[in-house]
């Protein structure tokens, strides 16, 4: 394993440096025809990846990353899928917990899992909570019956305000919700009919992404047949203009391209560690990660997954080094999503092009940091490749 020492540890990984833990949680109750996400329906698997044997396949890579990167404080934990609270929240908890009895949960350590309003109830949440989770993110995306059925997803959009009460009863320190916009047949009036019922469960944290049809998807073939009209940029720009002016209003600030937060204590911290290039392990089936400068990637099915920790192998498929030209190009992508901006240490080679930028309006220019503007942001992927 290229930059790693003799005895299993990755050279390199520093004990005071940032370091967040993800979980790939890769089941789902169906496979909504937008996701390109390495996720699976229990028919789809054959045997050794059943959801009752996750957890102790998930503990058994804990394990591998404690002997790797130990000790290393952890000071996010994040748990996402595919599902994951299609698991028992016992499980779940174990996974947590074994974080914590192998490397340990940094005081006041952010832990989060994603959620789908259907499939959590009163009792899970509540466990959830008194094991450690602290943090909660429910995939709403539509407030909309139509929208909602073009995307494939299964919950009822009456039962948004159930959960996110039983998520404030079970004690979460902080909820976030997930929106999607840009679905074909989305109305500017259904986004704005989202926006008001996602404000009204006044969350800490919202996420708004436009819908991205990737190659593969099932969506995709529809889109290809004909079947189905993407909004035009126009339309996608007016939707992000909308949710930017409602969330504002409701003093939820950008801080994120995508991501809006009340104050600075409900960024998600463990995204802000994939933003800022720090680092993270990642447990489960196709999980990346990135320690010291070096990137790799499981295995993606979740019986070889499952198969290879059973042999006492590692679930590695492949990796990379990054190297500082690459490093230096992702940083300015990465950073320059956030409100905080790039330094302009990263981006003095590009003066030229950063002066054009700045006299369309398209950044605002200090000493420090350069800052995407309100029309930066309509425009971040030219804007970053000027940058780049």
């Amino acid at each position: 394993m290229d930059g790693t020492a003799a005895d299993g540890r990755i050279d390199g990984s520093a004990a005071d440096d940032p370091f967040g833990v993800y979980v790939h949680v890769p089941f789902c109750s169906v496979r909504c025809g937008y996701c390109d996400f390495n996720t699976y329906t229990a028919d789809e698997l054959g045997e050794g990846a059943t959801r009752a044997s996750f957890a102790d396949t998930a503990i058994a890579e804990v394990h591998r990353m404690a002997e790797a990167v130990g000790p290393r404080p952890v000071e996010t934990v994040f748990f996402g899928g595919g599902t994951p609270t299609q698991l028992p929240a016992e499980d779940l908890v174990r996974i947590l917990g074994a974080v914590d009895d192998t490397l340990g949960l940094a005081p006041g350590a952010e832990v989060t899992t994603e959620a789908n309003p259907d499939s959590v109830d009163a009792t899970g949440l509540r466990i959830l909570r008194e094991g450690g989770f602290t943090r909660i993110s429910f995939g709403v995306q539509s407030a909309v019956r139509h929208v909602l059925a073009t995307l494939e997803r299964t919950h009822d959009p009456e039962r948004v305000p159930q959960a996110v009460r039983w998520a404030r009863e079970a004690g979460f320190d902080q909820l976030s919700i997930d929106l999607i916009y840009g679905t074909p047949g989305e109305s500017l009036q259904d986004w704005e009919h989202t926006l008001d019922q996602a404000v009204a469960l006044e969350p800490d944290h919202v996420s708004a992404y436009a819908l991205i049809v990737e190659d593969g998807t099932a969506f995709a073939r529809k889109v290809r047949r004909g079947e189905v009209t993407m909004p035009d940029d126009d339309e996608t720009a007016e939707k992000y203009l909308l949710a930017d002016e409602r969330l504002g209003a409701a003093g939820l600030g950008w801080y994120e391209l995508s991501n809006w937060a009340r104050d600075e204590s409900a960024h998600c911290r463990h995204n802000l560690l994939y933003w800022r290039s720090d680092d993270w392990w990642g447990i489960g089936p196709g999980a990346h990660s990135h320690v010291a400068g070096r990137r790799w990637w499981n295995v993606k099915h979740p019986a070889a997954y499952a198969g290879r920790l059973a042999a006492g192998r590692s679930p590695e498929l492949d990796a990379e080094v990054v190297d500082d030209a690459t490093q230096r190009m992702e940083q300015v992508m990465l950073r320059s999503r956030l409100r905080e901006g790039v330094p302009t240490s990263l981006v003095a080679s590009r003066g030229s092009a950063l002066a054009d930028l700045e006299r369309r309006g398209l950044v605002d220019v200090d000493l420090d940091r350069v800052v995407l503007t309100l029309e930066g942001r309509l425009l971040a992927d030219a804007v970053v490749r000027d940058l780049t």
